[in-house]
């Protein structure tokens, strides 16, 4: 008589570990955007197009302008941290520790636009970043983004127009490079024939990925760019291994 009770009493608390799973999200992204510089007026669009990308990889993506968040305690509950057009000097020492502990823990950094203008005498962070920004034409630039896979082209190309960021370095050396733009297509760009704008790499014992695209508002809303975001998303927080 007590058999059916049971056996009740285990389905009910079954369903009960499986609805409490569904409410955990398996990955933890928190975006960070204060600016000491330039505030780009995509910041919004940004958090709103990581939010709902991360919705749907069953992400919970939380967003701060406190510098305060990046402290052990806090960042120990996230799996990567995205720099979204943050810009110029916004961590102090401890914070810049804090962020270097997150990386060597094995934790990932996903940087998006000004995130390359940010942080310049923290020599660490721009060899996490790949590359920091140098200058850029005026006013927006039509170019083609041609993608790569390997260093390889795949022939996969889209026509995009936005700020386009020349580097004080070509990152190819030292990161996998998964796109690049053609300085043929507008003028300003200062890279010559290989100028990358977006990448990935390992470092330092967690990962990073990078776009230098995002500065106008309505790319977040454009099928191309979320899938790239996206990618950036998955393998940031350690859920792909291939960006």
């Amino acid at each position: 008589m007590r058999r059916p009770a049971l056996t009740a009493t285990i389905v009910m608390l079954a369903l009960c570990l499986q609805a409490c799973a569904s409410l955990q999200p398996r990955t933890r992204v928190l975006v960070f955007t204060k600016t000491a510089g330039w505030r780009h007026d995509s910041i919004p669009a940004a958090v709103a197009a990581l939010q709902r990308l991360g919705a749907q990889e069953d992400m919970q993506v939380d967003h701060s302008e406190d510098a305060a968040t990046l402290d052990p305690g806090v960042l120990k509950r996230y799996q990567a941290i995205v720099f979204a057009n943050t810009t110029l000097d916004v961590l102090d020492e401890s914070q810049q520790a804090a962020m270097e502990g997150f990386i060597r823990a094995g934790g990932g950094f996903m940087g998006i636009h000004a995130a390359a203008d940010t942080e310049y005498d923290w020599r660490w962070y721009g060899q996490l970043v790949g590359a920091w920004f140098s200058s850029h034409p005026p006013g927006l630039q039509s170019t083609r983004v041609v993608f790569e896979h390997d260093g390889v082209a795949t022939g996969i190309a889209w026509t995009v127009t936005d700020e386009i960021y020349n580097y004080r370095s070509n990152p190819r050396p030292q990161v996998s490079v998964t796109a690049t733009v053609r300085e043929a297509d507008y003028a300003g760009g200062t890279m010559g024939e290989d100028h990358p704008v977006a990448w990935c790499h390992g470092f330092d014992g967690g990962r990073a990925w990078y776009t230098g695209l995002g500065h106008q508002p309505a790319l977040y809303a454009d099928p191309v760019f979320e899938s790239q975001l996206r990618r950036g998303l998955r393998y940031a927080s350690g859920i792909d291994e291939d960006c």
